[in-house]
């Protein structure tokens, strides 16, 4: 599954990717026209049985194959998922250990592939009403998702670390109407209310700026339930002090307007008012009401 919008594709890089992974495998070559064609021929791949689906293309692409692998839930006969990045960002690809580079992302999934290695990996699942959504690093209600609308917006712009942060910075300083009003429930606790971001992880990094990874819940893995980062005030102090923290390699660690906890197998999180929500750098439109739930070794990825 090949996204020629990607950042980090050129027609000229996807032959060469095609031609190595053709000399190992039996491949057909899927080129994504449209928002959701990735999860729709994903889907399809996995109704015809195959044994293996790769991804070529951002975090986005990544999620979308995903969804569609995962189309009718985890199961002994869902194919495993292969990473080549080529988007800016490449999280979840970076969390796997894998190089950013295609080609020898490339180099890697063949040896994988050669050696029949592969790594089970939870996953983070969205609930809301009936809707459902994987998502394999973080998820997130409120400033996040917000920047993430403003972001598609300007889809004349290829997206970078740069473009997301001065939109990060833009919307902080014009917040969306008023801030969020957020309540989280957590296993075995009361709840907790007046809150004005959550943001969900299932792995560390939550994201990364540029080279720099921000890390708000080191203690996340994929082998782990999920993590929360939420603050109760988004004054400048505060945000400040977070981010200096997240940039370190020790990550978040504490704040009196912090709310963090680590491998928490459910998060639900709620609003009066419909606030937006985005996995994976997705956005996926407003909610009142949202569950987060980890799922143990969800998906098969080939890696060394």
């Amino acid at each position: 599954m090949v996204n020629p919008q990607a950042t980090a594709t050129t027609p000229a890089g996807r032959d060469v990717l095609a031609h190595a992974l053709a000399s190992q495998v039996k491949l057909e070559v899927v080129e994504t026209d449209y928002r959701g064609h990735a999860l729709t021929a994903a889907a399809q791949a996995a109704v015809d049985g195959a044994d293996l689906v790769v991804a070529h293309g951002g975090d986005g692409t990544v999620n979308e194959v995903v969804n569609g692998l995962l189309a009718a839930g985890p199961s002994g006969a869902t194919p495993m998922l292969g990473v080549v990045p080529g988007g800016s960002a490449n999280v979840f690809a970076r969390a796997l250990g894998l190089p950013r580079n295609p080609v020898e992302a490339t180099h890697v999934l063949l040896r994988a592939i050669e050696e029949g290695q592969s790594r089970r990996v939870g996953l983070g699942l969205v609930e809301s009403g009936p809707s459902r959504r994987w998502f394999t690093f973080n998820a997130g209600m409120g400033w996040d998702a917000d920047v993430v609308a403003d972001v598609d917006r300007r889809r004349g712009k290829r997206a970078s670390p740069s473009l997301y942060a001065r939109v990060a910075i833009a919307r902080y300083a014009r917040p969306r109407h008023n801030r969020p009003d957020l309540t989280v429930q957590l296993p075995g606790e009361d709840p907790i209310t007046g809150l004005r971001l959550a943001f969900v992880s299932n792995t560390d990094p939550w994201t990364y700026l540029g080279a720099r990874p921000i890390h708000l819940n080191p203690g996340c893995g994929f082998e782990t339930g999920l993590g929360l980062f939420a603050l109760g005030t988004l004054g400048l102090p505060t945000v400040l002090r977070h981010f200096r923290q997240a940039l370190s390699d020790k990550g978040v660690r504490r704040g009196k307007n912090l709310v963090r906890r680590d491998d928490v197998s459910r998060i639900v999180v709620s609003a009066p008012e419909p606030v937006r929500l985005q996995c994976d750098g997705d956005l996926i439109g407003e909610r009142t009401r949202v569950e987060f739930v980890s799922v143990p070794s969800a998906l098969s990825v080939a890696v060394v």
